[in-house]
């Protein structure tokens, strides 16, 4: 598998999880969304909204890209001023801008070549601290950050007693023609 068949499939993984995550986390009220659990970002509500404030600010960065990925040109348009940033108090306005969100990264993902890859990026931190990183370390970074708190998530939503089901990556990963599929 290519390096950008491995990041469309990431994409994918992503629009895909958050979609059953945000579809558990609806079928609980506003309060339980709300509560704090003593999770890192404290409720299930703002560690979506983090997720959605971190994703936002690396699109941003990653739009900086000589490729000029014109597939992220929304995303300028929504400031983040911090990552715990309560964008969205509402679960549906947070989840109808996840899914606009996700649609996004699923296009771009799409768009990203691979001597894209082999860029070296520079942007400044959210403390304005600048950086030159590699294109394609960032993007795992991006893709990796998103498993992580959607982990924190999915065992907050298993606490309030709502189970999503199998979350592995695996079950999306396709297989390869004429191997035989063990799915694990």
């Amino acid at each position: 598998m290519t390096r950008t068949r491995h990041i469309h499939l990431m994409a994918t993984y992503n629009q895909w999880m958050n979609s059953r995550i945000y579809q558990a986390a609806r079928s609980l009220p506003d309060e339980e969304l709300c509560m704090d659990r003593k999770a890192f970002f404290g409720s299930i509500l703002r560690t979506l909204n983090h997720l959605v404030a971190g994703d936002t600010v690396w699109l941003q960065r990653f739009a900086t890209h000589p490729a000029n990925y014109l597939a992220l040109g929304a995303i300028g348009q929504f400031p983040v001023s911090s990552l715990d940033q309560l964008l969205f108090p509402d679960i549906r306005e947070l989840s109808a801008h996840r899914e606009w969100l996700d649609e996004q990264i699923v296009e771009w993902s799409g768009c990203i070549t691979e001597s894209d890859l082999d860029h070296t990026l520079h942007y400044s931190s959210m403390k304005g601290v600048p950086a030159d990183k590699d294109f394609y370390a960032l993007l795992m970074h991006f893709f990796n950050h998103q498993t992580h708190h959607r982990g924190q998530v999915t065992t907050l939503l298993s606490q309030a007693g709502v189970d999503i089901g199998d979350t592995d990556l695996v079950i999306l990963v396709p297989s390869e023609p004429g191997a035989l599929d063990s799915s694990r």
